[in-house]
Order: C-alpha cells, then sequence, then structure tokens
C-alpha cells in the first residue's frame, strides 16, 4: 500500500527541480565547509605561539623623537591617557606596565660558576595577562624566589655573543630554565641576595616580565615608594588588526611594539574574507532551500485533487507526508556527504601550501559539524514546509 501511495505521488515530481537544487545547495554547503576549514588551517600561522602571554593584546610606548629626546620630552602615560583609551570601542582593559625603582644585578651560572654578572632591571604587568602555571608564577617574602619571562633576544645575545666570543657553552631554552640564577636587589641602604628562576621566553616581549605582587614588595622595600606612572601600557583589544586601533595610534603619536599589529592586520583580514566567503556559501544555501520549497510547493499543489483524496480515504497527515520528508531528508544527507568528501578534497589541495609554514592544520570536526548545522536547520525548514502545507489541506478538507 505504502508503494501505491508513493507512486500516485511521484508522478508530478521534477527530477530536474530536485537536481537543480542539489547541486545549487551542493556549491553553497561546500563553499561554507571549505571556508570555515581553509580558516581554521591557515590562522596559527599569523598567530604567535607564546602559551604563556595572552594573543589580543597590544603594547605601546609614546614616539620617542630625536629633538624629544635631547630636550627630555615626557614619556610617561597619565591617566587622562589611559581613560581615553579604555573608552574606545575596541579596548577591553588597559594594563599599565611598572618598572623596577631599585638596583639588579643579575649572575647566570654555568659549569659551576657564574658564567655571566650583569646589571639587570625588572618590569611586571597584570597577572591577568599572563598564562603561566600558578605553582611557577608567584612570590611571597618568606620563600623569596623571583620567576622571570624574559625576551628571546637576550638568551641569543648570550648563545652568539657572549659565548661565542668567551668559549662557553651555548644554552638551550629548556637547559636555561634549570641553569641556576641569582639577583642581587638593592637600594635604601638594604642589599639582598635572591635566587630566580626562567620560567618561559617571548618573543614579543623585549624586556624581564615578573610577578606583579614582587614588584610591589620590592619597589616598597628598596625603591623610593613614591607612585610611578607608567611608560608602557599592555592593552586587551577586541580585534588587535582594526584598522581603527592603528589609526588611533598614529593620531596621538603611540607606537605598538614588534611586529603584532602586521601579523594582526592580516590575521583581521583573513578573517573578513573568510567572513565574506561564508556569507557567500550560505547565501547560496539559503537561495537552494527557497527553491526546494518552491518545488515542493508546486509538486503538493499539482497533488493536491491526490491529497485530498487520500486524507479523506483516512490516511493521516503523518502518513500523506512522509513520503515527501523521507525524500528532502534523503536528498538533504546526500548534498552533506558530497559537500563533505569536496571540503576534504580541496583541503587536501591546499594542505602541502600550509605545511611548509610549519603548520599542520586543524581538526575537520568543526567543519563538519557546521555543515550538521547548516544541513539540519535547512531539513527541518523543509519538514515544516511540508507538513504545514499538507495539515492545511486536512483542515480544508475536515
Amino acid at each position: 500500500m505504502k508503494d501505491i501511495i508513493w507512486k500516485l505521488l511521484r508522478q508530478h515530481i521534477s527530477k530536474g527541480q530536485l537536481i537543480g537544487f542539489a547541486i545549487a545547495n551542493l556549491i553553497g554547503l561546500t563553499i561554507v565547509l571549505l571556508a570555515v576549514q581553509f580558516y581554521r588551517d591557515v590562522r596559527p600561522v599569523f598567530n604567535d605561539e607564546e602559551s604563556f602571554i595572552r594573543k589580543d593584546y597590544l603594547i605601546i610606548t609614546r614616539t620617542v623623537t630625536g629633538a624629544g629626546a635631547i630636550m627630555g620630552n615626557n614619556t610617561d602615560f597619565t591617566e587622562e591617557d589611559i581613560s581615553d583609551l579604555e573608552a574606545q570601542p575596541w579596548c577591553r582593559q588597559v594594563g599599565r606596565f611598572l618598572n623596577s625603582d631599585f638596583a639588579v644585578d643579575a649572575r647566570l651560572g654555568v659549569g659551576g660558576g657564574h658564567a655571566m654578572h650583569t646589571q639587570f632591571f625588572f618590569e611586571s604587568i597584570p597577572d591577568e595577562y599572563i598564562d603561566v602555571d600558578p605553582a611557577q608564577w608567584g612570590f611571597s617574602p618568606n620563600r623569596p624566589s623571583v620567576p622571570v619571562i624574559i625576551s628571546r633576544d637576550y638568551l641569543s645575545l648570550y648563545n652568539f655573543g657572549f659565548a661565542a666570543t668567551q668559549g662557553m657553552p651555548r644554552i638551550s631554552e629548556g637547559q636555561a630554565e634549570v641553569i641556576p640564577l641569582e639577583f642581587t636587589l638593592s637600594g635604601n641602604g638594604i642589599r639582598d641576595d635572591m635566587p630566580g628562576r626562567i620560567v618561559g621566553f617571548s618573543n614579543r616581549l623585549n624586556t624581564v616580565i615578573v610577578p606583579q605582587e614582587f614588584m610591589e614588595w620590592a619597589n616598597k622595600r628598596y625603591g623610593s615608594g613614591e607612585p610611578q606612572l607608567p611608560q608602557r601600557l599592555i592593552i586587551e583589544v577586541n580585534s588587535p588588526g582594526d584598522i581603527k586601533i592603528e589609526k588611533y595610534m598614529e593620531e596621538h603619536r603611540y607606537e605598538i611594539a614588534g611586529d603584532k599589529m602586521s601579523s594582526s592586520k592580516a590575521n583581521y583580514f583573513l578573517t573578513v574574507i573568510s567572513g565574506i566567503v561564508i556569507a557567500v556559501g550560505i547565501l547560496i544555501s539559503l537561495l537552494s532551500f527557497f527553491v526546494l520549497m518552491l518545488s515542493i510547493y508546486l509538486l503538493l499543489q499539482k497533488n493536491t485533487r491526490k491529497l485530498q483524496d487520500l486524507l479523506l480515504l483516512g490516511y493521516s497527515p503523518a502518513q500523506v507526508s512522509r513520503h515527501y520528508i523521507t525524500l528532502v531528508v534523503v536528498l538533504n544527507a546526500v548534498v552533506l556527504v558530497l559537500a563533505i568528501v569536496l571540503m576534504l578534497i580541496g583541503r587536501l589541495a591546499y594542505m602541502d601550501m600550509i605545511r611548509a609554514f610549519g603548520v599542520n592544520g586543524s581538526s575537520v570536526w568543526v567543519a563538519i559539524l557546521v555543515g550538521l548545522l547548516i544541513m539540519g536547520a535547512i531539513t527541518v525548514g523543509n519538514i515544516h514546509a511540508i507538513r504545514s502545507k499538507i495539515n492545511a489541506l486536512w483542515l480544508h478538507e475536515k
């Protein structure tokens, strides 16, 4: 009996319309999946993966000109400057760099002795900008030990400058983290020796970062105790590559440290372009959805008399609509599977270029989940439209 009903209802089905819907939806969905996967695969190329420092930030200073340096122009940031930054729509929060207000000597031990002895300096930023294991990051005056994050440039200077000319052994980052480090802190007639340890290296912070609580304690003990205006700021932003940020910095004569703005701009444009491509793919999918809906409505309109007869014979709306729903579900499932296959084929075409940048790509499950959500929404919309149309015929007959 089910086969008879299906043979009766499928007489006016247009294979050309269904194929047109399937092709359009396949193109749109493939574009969406490929754009999502490409964005996830390429994005690490533009991101500096330093796990202990947050990525959505910028470090700024005032521009120092030749005349300004000679005349001693102030490079501090006032509270008004900071308030103006915090009021910008792209700014989430502003953190202040705190400088050491005391003398620091550092000694690095290699081979049982002190390989290097130099004057040093410290800076700190609020701990919420640092992502380090709490067991390694922190300070207690009762058990004094200073954890530091230093610039990789300092290690390079030792390896290829000092060590190369003095016949000292070169050290890796892993070795540097276990080599004895000792600081001498002095000021206000007080002089203390304190052990230290390196907990990380940074490409973007050309400084020596210590915990905020240590800096506040040490400045009170060894420094003048007077409040300091920051000379550098760390800003958490919504989108580091936003062109409005660069314009603001130019207008206020601020400098952004390192190449963060350049890489962020590339990342920003990647996000924008990927968003446009995804929007085009979704638009094509939506248009194909309406094409299918139009085809179904035309099909139901042509079969109106047959549908009414079946309803009068006692068939429920669910029984009558089941065949159309099965057709839609199968068709959408085939489109989803083909779109995933095409996405994987397209990904193979560009992955060799991505691997040249030392990136292995991201998992494809997020893109597949996006495809499932889109096709799920389209299928639910199709089913709802079919049931609504047949229920309307059933109510009319009643």
